[in-house]
């Protein structure tokens, strides 16, 4: 990794690339905390600091800090990749949209790209008004006229879109990966309060702790040793060997070859805990809307606002917790057996191996094959399935622990992912260039 970094500097054109992603990079950070007019600056720093809107807590971790200072960048770029989701799976039932998926060529990309913005300007418009309205009776906004919130609301739906175009021109004229370059630096803009976090552990009011040293080193170790496994498990895939007959291609004849079906074992990535999450805390976001007050109140209404919000929220007790963990897990085993099938079809994976004179060692082309493939992806699915709710659900129980550095499961797995995937760029960019300079 550190070598195609140091070969990455060293190439003026992609060190031209990584100072333009650098630059946009900064631009983001500045814009969170330019706060949107209209709002009471010091009314919003005393809902912060309450404990008890568990709301707010979970919407300021998903921007990355910034719903705290009610910036313009508060939404984050949440609604993209809820448009994003939303094609994805509209284009599993609408044929027309798969046919523009599939075989729509460059030109297909961009009208399903023109789709996901205008879908993203809906739901940011939504999410505003809600946003608004959940905070407007906690007294954070200068006053309560229509003018007001139309700043507010107009001034969160300018900057997602401003995070969309920010993301497309790291894409395309920095080092790629926009969307999830911003996403990823949201992420780990939260590292200074966690080591100041450490730091507190091990230099208290009366001096150097010793407890809280080795405290601050299990951490450390931990964090390690975790890091590395969830590389281990992106990483690790299952192989399905596919033999090749010779057969005649024009006028040569085409010798047999070995391959394989490489399955990830978390081939639906981050997308099932996304979607448990968002089933989960949907109904806690809605009844806070019309209900402010439920969180200090009883009642039906109070038992599942707090069960909703036991994700994000360590106010709740063991009892939501467990209850909360336990629909957790089983909400994103589900997703992803949904996820894996909706992008994997083994039917059609059987289909082409016939189709191209190919065979599973020991097994039958046909309906043998497809019942194998689907074994063995239901198999991986099932170990994918428990190894992100493990990931996604640790950091929940840790809260009630001294550990509690507000870095969760699904953060832990996006930062992993984008970092090995932003590596990956580099070296596919440093591959060609040097098969272009070859060539000339």
């Amino acid at each position: 990794m550190f070598k195609t970094i140091k070969n990455a500097l060293k190439t003026p054109e992609i060190r031209k690339k990584l100072w333009y992603t650098l630059l946009l990079i900064v631009l983001f950070r500045l814009g969170c905390y330019v706060t949107v007019p209209g709002v009471d600056v010091t009314a919003l720093n005393n809902l912060m600091n309450d404990s008890s809107s568990s709301l707010a807590g979970m919407i300021n971790l998903i921007s990355g800090g910034a719903f705290s200072k009610f910036s313009i960048f508060a939404m984050s770029i949440t609604p993209y990749i809820t448009s994003t989701i939303v094609i994805q799976l509209l284009g599993m039932v609408i044929p027309s949209l798969e046919r523009l998926t599939k075989e729509g060529g460059e030109d297909g990309k961009q009208k399903i790209n023109k789709y996901t913005k205008i879908l993203t300007i809906i739901l940011a418009f939504v999410e505003a008004i809600g946003v608004y309205l959940s905070y407007k009776s906690y007294g954070v906004f200068v006053d309560s006229s229509f003018l007001t919130g139309a700043l507010i609301i107009t001034g969160f739906i300018a900057g997602t879109s401003l995070l969309m175009w920010l993301g497309e021109q790291i894409t395309n004229k920095g080092i790629g990966n926009g969307i999830s370059l911003i996403i990823f630096i949201g992420i780990i803009s939260r590292l200074p309060s966690v080591l100041v976090t450490m730091y507190n552990l091990m230099i208290t009011s009366n001096g150097f702790s010793t407890t809280g040293f080795l405290t601050a080193i299990g951490i450390v170790i931990g964090a390690i040793v975790l890091v590395g496994a969830v590389v281990y498990m992106q990483q690790a895939e299952r192989r399905i060997p596919v033999q090749y007959s010779k057969r005649v291609v024009g006028r040569k004849m085409v010798g047999a070859q070995n391959t394989n079906i490489p399955l990830k074992l978390a081939m639906a990535g981050v997308m099932p805990i996304i979607f448990a999450s968002s089933f989960l805390t949907f109904p806690g976001m809605i009844i806070q809307i019309f209900k402010p007050d439920v969180a200090t109140a009883t009642g039906f209404w109070s038992v599942l606002y707090k069960f909703s919000t036991a994700t994000s929220s360590s106010s709740v007790g063991w009892g939501y917790t467990i209850a909360n963990a336990a629909i957790y897990l089983l909400l994103i085993v589900g997703f992803t057996f949904f996820w894996t099938y909706a992008m994997t079809n083994p039917a059609e994976i059987s289909a082409n191996i016939k189709k191209n004179g190919g065979f599973i060692p020991g097994i039958r082309a046909g309906k043998p094959t497809t019942e194998y493939l689907s074994n063995v992806i239901s198999k991986v699915t099932l170990f994918g399935g428990f190894y992100l709710a493990i990931i996604a659900i640790l950091p929940m129980l840790l809260r009630f622990t001294s550990l509690d550095i507000t870095f969760g499961g699904t953060a832990l797995l996006i930062v992993v992912g984008v970092a090995i995937e932003s590596i990956q760029q580099l070296e596919s960019q440093l591959v060609m260039r040097h098969y272009k300079g070859f060539l000339e």
